[in-house]
């Protein structure tokens, strides 16, 4: 039988060096095209052309699988296990020092990388915003009150305030940030955070709106 002859292989790949990275592309794929709930493991096995086993032999369950696609340098509920457990009217100082501490540990390069990557990849921005959702945001508004819609926004300006202290010190490096130490941190951005996370937020119906959401209210002075 010639070589032209021969019919190549069908069916799913068993294993080998470059199984797991198939795993993990499709993996990413899936989850930043619909989301963590709704991607199944089989399904990430049929898109990968791998048997579903081979899925389970390398990442032990679906959170593992998706904290491998984001390439975290740490565990955020690990990070995040203190301010949880904090009192709300005290958890600024806490989530600031805990996240700050990590951006100043040895995780650093990494965390650089993803926030570059999530800049420049909507994948990778899809799967950073669904971590952000699933992980940081139950941790950071635990035992608050309000609507579930009141404590996103709540959860939401926090991070925003977190992500703009880390941009300006670890990536455009403005001073005094870039060199100024924790505890300096924690005296100058606090008193905010914990407002966003305590503190009275108003919000008015937005009559332009055409989606329904809501706009931060405007003083008066700035009203037409």
């Amino acid at each position: 039988m010639t070589q032209e002859n021969v019919s190549p292989k069908r069916g799913r790949r068993r294993g080998g060096e470059d199984t797991r990275e198939l795993i993990l592309s499709a993996a990413r794929e899936l989850f930043a095209e619909s989301s963590f709930e709704g991607v199944s493991l089989r399904q990430i096995a049929r898109h990968a052309g791998v048997d579903s086993a081979l899925v389970h032999h390398y990442f032990e369950s679906k959170e593992a699988l998706f904290t491998a696609c984001v390439e975290l340098p740490a565990d955020p509920l690990a990070v995040l296990a203190t301010v949880a457990h904090s009192s709300p009217e005290q958890r600024a100082e806490s989530l600031i020092r805990a996240v700050l501490g990590l951006w100043d540990s040895s995780a650093r390069p990494a965390l650089l990388a993803l926030v570059n990557s999530a800049i420049s990849s909507p994948l990778r921005a899809s799967l950073v915003r669904q971590v952000m959702n699933r992980l940081l945001m139950p941790q950071v508004t635990a035992g608050l009150d309000g609507s579930p819609a009141e404590l996103r926004l709540r959860g939401n300006l926090v991070i925003s305030q977190l992500l703009g202290v880390i941009v300006a010190r670890h990536v455009v490096k403005i001073e005094p940030l870039a060199s100024a130490s924790i505890t300096e941190l924690v005296h100058w951005t606090a008193p905010t955070i914990q407002r966003y996370l305590t503190g009275e937020i108003t919000q008015e119906p937005n009559s332009d709106d055409r989606n329904g959401q809501y706009s931060p209210s405007q003083p008066e002075s700035l009203r037409p």
